[in-house]
């Protein structure tokens, strides 16, 4: 049984709402276009976009827009991924009607004038400088870069100084035309309203866009040779990824590679890994696995930094435990921890109201349906130790990973 309500505008846009007993509401609007989409000379584009929506509309400001919300006390953001482009806001209940108004505004109306794109183009190489200043946020695009080599999903989301400085608003149109498919869109609110309401303020406004039935054409990611590969960087420790591609959000498995990552290097101090290496050997501050799931693949990876004599040690340890995990089948009471943990952590993440509506909202758009918790805590529970022994066999087989690390300069 569903808690949530769906209303299918007529060009297709999607409204999705969730009650809560609460004086705030939490909106989101997501456009299923991302950096995957770019052409490979527009690298950046998708969030050069995001950036600019924020500036200048047929009817506002850039100073009008920022304060629209701003000025009743709300909360106005955006970002862009491999495949999603989501614009949200937390506000005050009366306030809804205003942030519909000013997303359908921003979404559909931006001018993206030339002042305004030159302006943004230095915001945006700014941030790409003081991105690649951090090593462990670098490390992740560089490995990404390794694991999908040749394909829009191992482009870097930001772009480089050379690609965003070509950017336009000729290729800003067409971007859009090309990937803005009204079915492909979900406006989705988290509040306190009768549904009736929110469908009419969404009619009001998102109901006169124009039906855009335009048709992606990506590409599924071929699997990339495996290697070992060393750069020398102006650091003061060493950085590391080991991953491998993984299953994509609809695989059978995915739940069991979740439940694994988080065993293996998830949140918490109890992770394998931390205990391993940071609390039993002292050999790394941070340590982490993550796994990430895409449309048609996914992203497993680990990630340490320490100090350079000690990225061997941490190395071997690692592959110890991935070697545990492919040779010894968790026993019941093992499987059963696991279980209850993770399933705690997201029962914990889903207080956080922002986040479980626009991983609805994502959800509603890959799948046509939103899992309640029950449900995906039955999905979990289903996973069986047989499951989790073939997925790491699979996925943490030593001979398919990729190992990428940063060494400070001599």
């Amino acid at each position: 049984m569903t808690d949530y309500q769906v209303h299918t505008l007529a060009n297709g846009i999607r409204i999705l709402y969730k009650k809560a007993s609460s004086a705030i509401t939490h909106c989101c609007f997501i456009v299923n276009a991302g950096s995957r989409d770019e052409l490979e000379h527009q690298t950046g584009l998708a969030h050069f976009i995001e950036h600019l929506l924020f500036k200048e509309t047929e009817r506002r400001s850039t100073s009008q827009i920022l304060n629209r919300l701003e000025i009743v006390g709300a909360d106005l953001n955006a970002y862009t991924t491999k495949e999603y482009t989501c614009i949200h806001a937390s506000l005050l209940n009366q306030h809804l009607e205003r942030a519909i108004d000013l997303f359908e505004d921003i979404l559909f109306h931006s001018t993206f004038p030339e002042d305004e794109q030159e302006k943004e183009r230095g915001v945006i190489l700014d941030e790409i400088g003081s991105y690649l200043d951090q090593p462990e946020e670098a490390i992740q695009d560089d490995f990404e870069s390794l694991l999908f080599a040749g394909h829009p999903i191992g482009q870097n989301i930001l772009g480089t100084p050379e690609s965003v400085a070509k950017l336009n608003s000729k290729e800003i149109n067409e971007f859009m035309v090309a990937n803005n498919n009204t079915s492909e869109m979900v406006f989705a609110v988290f509040g306190d309203y009768d549904f009736k309401k929110v469908v009419a303020l969404s009619e009001k406004y998102f109901g006169k866009v124009p039906v855009n039935s335009a048709q992606k054409h990506r590409v599924k990611p071929e699997k990339n040779s495996v290697g070992h590969h060393i750069f020398t960087k102006p650091i003061s420790q060493s950085h590391c990824i080991i991953g491998n591609q993984a299953y994509s959000s609809s695989h059978q498995h995915k739940n069991g590679l979740l439940l694994l990552n988080n065993l293996l290097g998830g949140m918490g101090m109890s992770s394998r890994l931390n205990l391993e290496i940071r609390e039993k050997y002292g050999i790394a501050y941070t340590i982490e696995s993550n796994y990430t799931a895409l449309t048609d693949t996914g992203i497993f990876s680990i990630y340490f930094g320490t100090d350079t004599e000690k990225t061997e040690k941490a190395t071997k340890l690692i592959h110890k435990e991935l070697k545990k995990l492919r040779e010894q089948k968790l026993g019941s009471l093992q499987l059963h921890q696991a279980k209850q943990k993770f399933i705690g952590q997201i029962a914990i993440a889903e207080e956080s109201r922002m986040g479980l509506i626009i991983s609805m909202a994502k959800s509603l758009l890959d799948f046509n349906y939103a899992d309640s918790l029950q449900q995906v805590f039955d999905k979990i529970n289903a996973v069986t130790a047989a499951q989790l022994l073939e997925i790491s066999n699979e996925i943490f087989d030593k001979d398919k990973l990729i190992t990428l690390l940063f060494e400070p300069k001599e």
